[in-house]
């Protein structure tokens, strides 16, 4: 029998925690469900769950924080919930780290889908990626952009020499660039082969993330293309 994926899912309303939770399980998912974020951090360390689903607006340690934390630490997925599809929560939420998020209130069906997606992200972090042209491949599978070397094989980035710690997120989405240098990438496509969206999303997720991955790979590596989307510098 398949070991089952833990949820850490973090939510301060007792009914939708409860709900939630049930409704996972019966999804195949094992759950630790706490009510605050000072209890979900220490669930956090003592359990180390495969995924964390954390409420925005939750009391002790808010969501934010807590993803900045678990960030700290780990780079397991995570996913913030917010209540409010315009909150500046969420983008502060992507800017701490978090891989995804979901509006509230929420389908269980598309919440799970979801969950599914970034799982399914993180256990295939090299996926639909390869050896890029206009790249000066080096052997090993390793790719070179002025100081910027990505190995393709050993999921390693190094700008000057230097090791870049990235997110298995940014790292597939670096991927992405560097299999298509020079190559516009626009923000639907990046959600499709990034984020494993079949629909649309929300490309504040995308805009998000390349930026973090422009304060790791540098600032002028990527390049904006007003009303299209991004593309690597070669």
């Amino acid at each position: 029998m398949a070991e089952q994926t833990h949820v850490l899912f973090v939510e301060d309303d007792d009914v939708i925690r409860e709900a939630t939770q049930l409704a996972l399980e019966r999804d195949g998912f094992a759950v630790t469900a706490m009510p605050d974020g000072l209890s979900g951090l220490e669930a956090f360390r003592a359990d180390r769950p495969d995924i964390a689903l954390l409420d925005v607006m939750v009391p002790g340690l808010d969501g934010v924080s807590l993803c900045r934390r678990i960030r700290d630490e780990s780079t397991v997925p995570v996913i913030m919930l917010s209540a409010r599809a315009d909150s500046i929560d969420i983008v502060l939420g992507l800017e701490a780290g978090a891989d995804d998020y979901v509006t509230k209130p929420f389908d269980g069906a598309v919440l799970v889908a979801r969950i599914r997606a970034v799982l399914r992200r993180f256990g295939h972090a090299s996926g639909g990626a390869g050896a890029g042209e206009g790249a000066a491949p080096v052997e090993g599978g390793v790719l070179v952009f002025g100081e910027l070397e990505v190995d393709t094989e050993g999921m390693e980035v190094t700008r000057g020499g230097t090791p870049v710690a990235l997110t298995p997120t940014e790292m597939r989405l670096l991927l992405e660039f560097s299999s298509a240098p020079g190559t516009v990438l626009s923000r639907d496509k990046l959600l499709e082969r990034v984020w494993d969206y079949g629909w649309g999303g929300d490309t504040r997720v995308v805009d998000v993330h390349v930026q973090r991955l422009r304060t790791k790979i540098g600032q002028d590596r990527i390049e904006t293309v007003r009303g299209f989307g991004y593309k690597l510098k070669a």
